[in-house]
């Protein structure tokens, strides 16, 4: 449990069907990323190449809980992607636009998945609850 001022956040799983939803809104996110990125005509070879390369970020764990949720959150949130494509597409660059489609489709895929933002109590706790086989924390 965590409190800040007057409130109060407990660590409680994602339950009531938000978790299913959750992961319906990232399988949507991936359609999307993918119909988009075909449009466009990209590479798919660029596609493949270049789809997996966020998860680099795990490496930030092996600085730590705190640094590894940091590194993982920084390249699993939608906001870089989001931010890549905004400038891509405000700023004629064409190869920004199927990174950041690349990018948004590796995010929906993860959530689609269950796999959540990373708090810093360690790897498998996430925004969309606890991953991993069930083991006493």
């Amino acid at each position: 449990m965590i409190t800040t001022g007057s409130l109060v956040y407990r660590d409680m799983p994602v339950t009531d069907g938000v978790r299913t939803v959750l992961r319906i809104e990232g399988l949507a996110l991936l359609a999307v990323a993918l119909l988009l990125y075909r449009s466009i005509d990209a590479n798919w070879l660029r596609f493949a190449g270049l789809f997996l390369l966020p998860d680099i970020s795990f490496a930030g764990y092996l600085f730590g809980p705190r640094i590894g949720a940091l590194a993982y959150n920084a390249a699993h949130s939608t906001i870089g992607p989001l931010t890549l494509a905004s400038v891509a597409l405000a700023y004629p660059t064409p190869p920004l636009l199927p990174i950041a489609l690349i990018w948004l489709a590796h995010v929906g895929f993860d959530r689609a998945l269950g796999y959540g933002l990373k708090k810093t109590s360690g790897f498998r706790d996430t925004h969309l609850g606890r991953i991993g086989p069930s083991l006493p924390r």
